[in-house]
Protein backbone atom coordinates (compact mmCIF):
# COMPACT_ATOMS: atom_id res chain seq x y z
CA UNK A 1 0.00 0.00 0.00
CA UNK A 2 1.60 3.25 -0.74
CA UNK A 3 1.77 6.20 1.32
CA UNK A 4 -0.99 8.47 -0.20
CA UNK A 5 -3.52 5.47 0.31
CA UNK A 6 -2.52 5.00 3.60
CA UNK A 7 -3.00 8.40 4.87
CA UNK A 8 -6.71 8.22 2.75
CA UNK A 9 -7.45 4.93 4.79
CA UNK A 10 -6.27 6.44 8.09
CA UNK A 11 -8.35 9.73 7.24
CA UNK A 12 -11.45 7.56 6.49
CA UNK A 13 -11.27 5.36 9.71
CA UNK A 14 -10.93 8.37 12.31
CA UNK A 15 -14.03 9.78 10.54
CA UNK A 16 -15.84 6.95 10.41
CA UNK A 17 -15.11 6.33 13.89
CA UNK A 18 -15.89 10.02 14.76
CA UNK A 19 -19.39 9.31 12.86
CA UNK A 20 -20.29 6.10 14.68
CA UNK A 21 -19.50 7.60 18.13
CA UNK A 22 -21.81 10.75 17.23
CA UNK A 23 -24.86 8.76 15.45
CA UNK A 24 -24.03 6.32 18.98
CA UNK A 25 -24.48 9.06 21.07
CA UNK A 26 -27.02 11.22 20.11
CA UNK A 27 -29.13 8.58 19.69
CA UNK A 28 -28.83 7.40 23.55
CA UNK A 29 -29.38 11.29 24.31
CA UNK A 30 -31.83 12.57 21.85
CA UNK A 31 -35.19 12.11 24.01
CA UNK A 32 -33.77 9.94 27.12
CA UNK A 33 -36.50 9.53 29.69
CA UNK A 34 -34.46 9.19 32.25
CA UNK A 35 -32.31 12.10 31.76
CA UNK A 36 -35.55 13.89 31.91
CA UNK A 37 -36.75 12.62 35.02
CA UNK A 38 -32.84 13.57 36.82
CA UNK A 39 -33.66 17.15 35.70
CA UNK A 40 -37.11 17.62 36.83
CA UNK A 41 -36.06 15.98 40.09
CA UNK A 42 -33.07 18.37 40.76
CA UNK A 43 -35.60 20.63 40.02
CA UNK A 44 -36.93 20.70 43.59
CA UNK A 45 -34.03 20.86 44.85
CA UNK A 46 -31.59 24.35 46.27
CA UNK A 47 -29.31 25.30 42.98
CA UNK A 48 -25.89 25.31 45.50
CA UNK A 49 -26.73 21.73 46.13
CA UNK A 50 -26.83 20.24 42.70
CA UNK A 51 -24.15 22.18 41.47
CA UNK A 52 -21.92 20.89 44.37
CA UNK A 53 -22.56 17.47 44.13
CA UNK A 54 -22.46 17.52 40.13
CA UNK A 55 -19.08 19.54 40.27
CA UNK A 56 -17.84 16.62 42.69
CA UNK A 57 -19.30 13.73 40.35
CA UNK A 58 -17.65 15.94 37.51
CA UNK A 59 -14.33 16.17 39.27
CA UNK A 60 -14.55 12.95 40.20
CA UNK A 61 -14.71 10.96 36.62
CA UNK A 62 -11.79 13.15 36.01
CA UNK A 63 -10.17 11.43 38.29
CA UNK A 64 -11.13 7.99 37.56
CA UNK A 65 -9.73 8.36 34.19
CA UNK A 66 -6.55 10.01 35.06
CA UNK A 67 -6.19 7.03 37.61
CA UNK A 68 -6.92 4.84 34.88
CA UNK A 69 -4.12 6.74 32.91
CA UNK A 70 -1.62 6.23 35.41
CA UNK A 71 -2.30 2.60 35.63
CA UNK A 72 -1.93 2.21 32.03
CA UNK A 73 1.12 4.04 31.77
CA UNK A 74 2.48 1.67 34.80
CA UNK A 75 1.28 -1.06 33.41
CA UNK A 76 2.55 -0.24 29.54
CA UNK A 77 6.18 0.76 30.47
CA UNK A 78 7.36 -3.08 30.32
CA UNK A 79 6.54 -2.40 26.57
CA UNK A 80 6.98 0.89 25.61
CA UNK A 81 7.35 4.41 27.65
CA UNK A 82 4.94 7.04 27.12
CA UNK A 83 4.51 10.24 28.82
CA UNK A 84 1.42 10.82 31.12
CA UNK A 85 -0.23 13.06 28.85
CA UNK A 86 0.22 10.60 25.64
CA UNK A 87 -1.13 7.95 28.65
CA UNK A 88 -4.46 10.37 29.27
CA UNK A 89 -5.02 10.61 25.46
CA UNK A 90 -4.87 7.30 24.65
CA UNK A 91 -7.33 6.41 27.67
CA UNK A 92 -9.47 9.32 26.76
CA UNK A 93 -9.54 8.37 22.75
CA UNK A 94 -10.04 4.51 23.68
CA UNK A 95 -13.44 5.79 25.37
CA UNK A 96 -14.80 7.09 22.07
CA UNK A 97 -14.37 3.76 20.20
CA UNK A 98 -15.57 1.76 23.30
CA UNK A 99 -18.81 3.71 23.20
CA UNK A 100 -20.39 1.95 19.75
CA UNK A 101 -17.90 -1.72 19.95
CA UNK A 102 -19.67 -5.04 21.96
CA UNK A 103 -18.22 -5.42 25.79
CA UNK A 104 -16.38 -1.70 25.27
CA UNK A 105 -13.73 -3.85 22.62
CA UNK A 106 -12.52 -0.67 20.77
CA UNK A 107 -11.38 0.55 23.89
CA UNK A 108 -8.48 -1.78 23.35
CA UNK A 109 -7.55 -0.21 20.31
CA UNK A 110 -8.19 3.35 21.07
CA UNK A 111 -5.15 2.98 23.43
CA UNK A 112 -2.80 0.51 21.53
CA UNK A 113 -2.79 2.15 18.33
CA UNK A 114 -0.95 5.06 20.41
CA UNK A 115 2.11 2.49 20.61
CA UNK A 116 4.48 1.47 17.99
CA UNK A 117 3.00 -0.68 15.23
CA UNK A 118 5.16 -4.14 16.58
CA UNK A 119 4.18 -3.52 20.50
CA UNK A 120 0.37 -2.94 19.51
CA UNK A 121 0.12 -6.62 21.02
CA UNK A 122 1.71 -6.44 23.62
CA UNK A 123 -0.12 -3.44 24.30
CA UNK A 124 -3.56 -5.47 24.36
CA UNK A 125 -1.56 -8.05 26.90
CA UNK A 126 -0.62 -5.08 29.19
CA UNK A 127 -3.82 -3.90 29.25
CA UNK A 128 -6.01 -7.28 30.06
CA UNK A 129 -3.91 -7.19 33.46
CA UNK A 130 -5.68 -3.72 34.34
CA UNK A 131 -8.88 -5.17 33.48
CA UNK A 132 -8.37 -8.27 35.34
CA UNK A 133 -7.24 -6.32 38.34
CA UNK A 134 -10.26 -4.39 38.03
CA UNK A 135 -12.65 -7.59 37.28
CA UNK A 136 -10.55 -8.69 40.53
CA UNK A 137 -11.89 -6.30 42.88
CA UNK A 138 -15.01 -5.98 41.48
CA UNK A 139 -15.83 -9.58 42.04
CA UNK A 140 -14.83 -9.79 45.82
CA UNK A 141 -16.49 -6.71 46.62
CA UNK A 142 -19.50 -7.75 45.00
CA UNK A 143 -19.85 -11.37 46.24
CA UNK A 144 -19.20 -10.04 49.84
CA UNK A 145 -22.54 -7.56 49.11
CA UNK A 146 -24.59 -10.33 47.97
CA UNK A 147 -24.05 -12.19 50.89
CA UNK A 148 -24.88 -9.26 53.03
CA UNK A 149 -27.84 -8.58 50.84
CA UNK A 150 -29.00 -12.65 51.26
CA UNK A 151 -28.46 -12.49 55.12
CA UNK A 152 -30.00 -8.79 55.32
CA UNK A 153 -33.33 -9.30 52.90
CA UNK A 154 -33.90 -12.99 52.13
CA UNK A 155 -33.98 -14.60 55.33
CA UNK A 156 -32.91 -18.17 54.63
CA UNK A 157 -31.98 -21.01 57.09
CA UNK A 158 -28.51 -20.26 59.19
CA UNK A 159 -26.57 -23.22 57.76
CA UNK A 160 -27.38 -21.62 54.30
CA UNK A 161 -26.30 -18.84 55.64
CA UNK A 162 -22.98 -20.37 56.55
CA UNK A 163 -22.90 -22.45 53.59
CA UNK A 164 -22.83 -19.30 51.37
CA UNK A 165 -20.47 -17.11 53.14
CA UNK A 166 -18.03 -19.72 53.19
CA UNK A 167 -18.78 -20.41 49.15
CA UNK A 168 -17.94 -16.35 49.57
CA UNK A 169 -14.85 -16.40 51.21
CA UNK A 170 -13.53 -19.79 49.12
CA UNK A 171 -14.42 -17.24 45.63
CA UNK A 172 -12.83 -14.02 46.93
CA UNK A 173 -9.91 -16.32 47.98
CA UNK A 174 -9.78 -17.79 44.10
CA UNK A 175 -9.80 -14.20 42.75
CA UNK A 176 -7.13 -13.19 44.58
CA UNK A 177 -5.00 -15.72 44.08
CA UNK A 178 -5.45 -15.85 40.69
CA UNK A 179 -5.00 -12.17 39.62
CA UNK A 180 -1.31 -12.94 42.24
CA UNK A 181 -0.34 -15.35 39.60
CA UNK A 182 -1.79 -13.75 36.73
CA UNK A 183 1.49 -15.33 34.79
CA UNK A 184 -0.47 -19.09 35.20
CA UNK A 185 -2.59 -17.84 32.38
CA UNK A 186 -0.18 -17.27 29.51
CA UNK A 187 1.27 -20.60 30.63
CA UNK A 188 -2.05 -22.24 30.03
CA UNK A 189 -3.11 -20.20 26.78
CA UNK A 190 0.05 -21.23 25.04
CA UNK A 191 -1.26 -24.81 25.83
CA UNK A 192 -3.96 -23.93 23.29
CA UNK A 193 -2.67 -25.05 19.56
CA UNK A 194 -3.61 -22.23 17.77
CA UNK A 195 -2.45 -19.99 20.67
CA UNK A 196 1.31 -21.00 20.56
CA UNK A 197 2.46 -18.99 17.76
CA UNK A 198 1.68 -15.88 20.27
CA UNK A 199 3.78 -17.62 23.10
CA UNK A 200 5.79 -14.65 23.28
CA UNK A 201 3.36 -11.38 23.72
CA UNK A 202 1.77 -14.00 26.43
CA UNK A 203 5.33 -14.15 27.97
CA UNK A 204 4.91 -10.37 28.88
CA UNK A 205 2.51 -11.59 31.73
CA UNK A 206 5.61 -13.26 33.46
CA UNK A 207 7.17 -9.81 33.62
CA UNK A 208 5.14 -8.54 35.89
CA UNK A 209 6.19 -9.13 39.65
CA UNK A 210 4.35 -9.33 42.61
CA UNK A 211 5.42 -5.33 43.40
CA UNK A 212 4.03 -4.32 40.15
CA UNK A 213 0.63 -6.28 40.45
CA UNK A 214 -0.07 -4.56 43.93
CA UNK A 215 0.51 -1.61 42.58
CA UNK A 216 -1.74 -2.23 39.64
CA UNK A 217 -4.28 -3.54 42.11
CA UNK A 218 -3.97 -0.63 44.29
CA UNK A 219 -5.01 1.44 41.19
CA UNK A 220 -7.45 -0.26 40.64
CA UNK A 221 -9.10 -0.35 44.26
CA UNK A 222 -8.65 3.58 43.98
CA UNK A 223 -10.84 4.00 41.16
CA UNK A 224 -13.25 1.38 42.36
CA UNK A 225 -13.53 3.60 45.50
CA UNK A 226 -13.87 6.78 42.88
CA UNK A 227 -16.90 5.48 40.96
CA UNK A 228 -18.76 4.03 43.97
CA UNK A 229 -18.40 7.65 45.45
CA UNK A 230 -20.12 9.16 42.44
CA UNK A 231 -23.18 7.13 43.05
CA UNK A 232 -23.35 7.90 46.53
CA UNK A 233 -23.30 11.08 46.01
CA UNK A 234 -25.81 11.28 43.61
CA UNK A 235 -28.00 9.34 45.38
CA UNK A 236 -27.84 10.47 48.65
CA UNK A 237 -29.00 13.89 47.08
CA UNK A 238 -31.83 12.18 45.60
CA UNK A 239 -33.12 10.45 48.61
CA UNK A 240 -31.08 11.95 51.64
CA UNK A 241 -32.35 9.43 54.12
CA UNK A 242 -30.78 6.07 52.59
CA UNK A 243 -28.22 4.87 54.60
CA UNK A 244 -24.67 5.15 53.35
CA UNK A 245 -23.78 1.39 54.28
CA UNK A 246 -26.81 -0.01 52.48
CA UNK A 247 -26.35 2.12 49.36
CA UNK A 248 -22.89 1.47 49.14
CA UNK A 249 -23.78 -2.53 49.13
CA UNK A 250 -26.35 -2.14 46.46
CA UNK A 251 -23.66 -0.13 44.43
CA UNK A 252 -21.53 -3.30 45.00
CA UNK A 253 -23.92 -5.60 43.51
CA UNK A 254 -24.85 -3.50 41.01
CA UNK A 255 -21.00 -3.27 39.83
CA UNK A 256 -20.77 -6.95 39.83
CA UNK A 257 -24.07 -8.09 37.83
CA UNK A 258 -23.18 -5.47 35.34
CA UNK A 259 -19.52 -6.60 34.69
CA UNK A 260 -20.64 -10.73 34.29
CA UNK A 261 -23.11 -9.40 31.59
CA UNK A 262 -21.81 -8.66 28.50
CA UNK A 263 -23.35 -5.94 26.48
CA UNK A 264 -22.47 -3.39 24.32
CA UNK A 265 -22.40 0.50 25.85
CA UNK A 266 -25.99 1.13 24.22
CA UNK A 267 -27.70 -1.78 25.91
CA UNK A 268 -24.99 -1.22 29.44
CA UNK A 269 -27.87 1.67 30.64
CA UNK A 270 -30.30 -0.10 30.18
CA UNK A 271 -28.79 -3.19 31.92
CA UNK A 272 -27.42 -1.02 35.20
CA UNK A 273 -31.17 0.83 35.22
CA UNK A 274 -32.80 -2.66 35.93
CA UNK A 275 -30.30 -4.02 38.13
CA UNK A 276 -30.19 -0.92 40.45
CA UNK A 277 -33.79 -0.60 40.73
CA UNK A 278 -34.10 -4.67 41.69
CA UNK A 279 -31.60 -4.20 44.12
CA UNK A 280 -32.35 -0.83 45.54
CA UNK A 281 -36.30 -1.49 45.65
CA UNK A 282 -35.13 -3.18 48.62
CA UNK A 283 -34.15 -0.13 50.86
CA UNK A 284 -36.40 2.65 48.83
CA UNK A 285 -39.57 2.68 47.08
CA UNK A 286 -38.33 5.81 44.65
CA UNK A 287 -37.06 4.16 41.56
CA UNK A 288 -37.76 6.91 39.81
CA UNK A 289 -34.82 8.37 41.65
CA UNK A 290 -32.67 5.35 41.39
CA UNK A 291 -33.34 5.11 37.10
CA UNK A 292 -32.26 8.89 37.34
CA UNK A 293 -29.07 8.52 39.50
CA UNK A 294 -28.08 5.88 37.16
CA UNK A 295 -28.27 7.42 33.89
CA UNK A 296 -26.72 10.33 35.49
CA UNK A 297 -23.59 8.47 35.93
CA UNK A 298 -23.98 7.12 33.01
CA UNK A 299 -23.91 10.41 31.46
CA UNK A 300 -20.95 11.30 33.66
CA UNK A 301 -18.88 8.62 33.41
CA UNK A 302 -19.34 7.21 29.97
CA UNK A 303 -20.16 9.77 27.46
CA UNK A 304 -18.79 13.01 28.24
CA UNK A 305 -15.38 11.10 28.79
CA UNK A 306 -16.38 9.74 25.05
CA UNK A 307 -17.06 13.67 24.03
CA UNK A 308 -14.00 14.49 25.24
CA UNK A 309 -12.16 11.56 23.86
CA UNK A 310 -12.99 12.61 20.06
CA UNK A 311 -10.47 15.04 20.40
CA UNK A 312 -7.81 12.67 20.39
CA UNK A 313 -9.33 10.26 17.43
CA UNK A 314 -6.92 12.28 14.90
CA UNK A 315 -3.77 11.26 16.62
CA UNK A 316 -4.71 8.06 15.72
CA UNK A 317 -2.17 6.12 13.02
CA UNK A 318 -3.01 2.64 12.28
CA UNK A 319 -0.61 2.02 9.71
CA UNK A 320 2.40 3.35 11.89
CA UNK A 321 3.34 4.81 15.18
CA UNK A 322 2.36 8.46 17.13
CA UNK A 323 5.48 9.26 18.38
Amino acid sequence: MVKADKKLLNLFFKVAILVFAAVFIYSKLNNNANLSNFRQLVSALSLAQVYLTLGLVLVLMLLNWFLEALKWKFLIKKVEGISVWKSIESVFCGLTLAVFTPNRIGEYGGRVFFLSPRRRILGVVAMSVGAVGQMVITNMLGACAILWFVIRFLELNILLDYALAVLVLFFCAFFFVFYFNIELIGRLLVRVKFLRKFKRFFGLLARYSTRDLTVVFAYCLARFAVFTSQYCLIISMLIPEMHLFEMSMMVFILFFIQSALPSLDFLDVGVRTLTATYFFGFITDQELAIMAATACIWLVNLIIPAILGSVFVFKLNFFGSNS
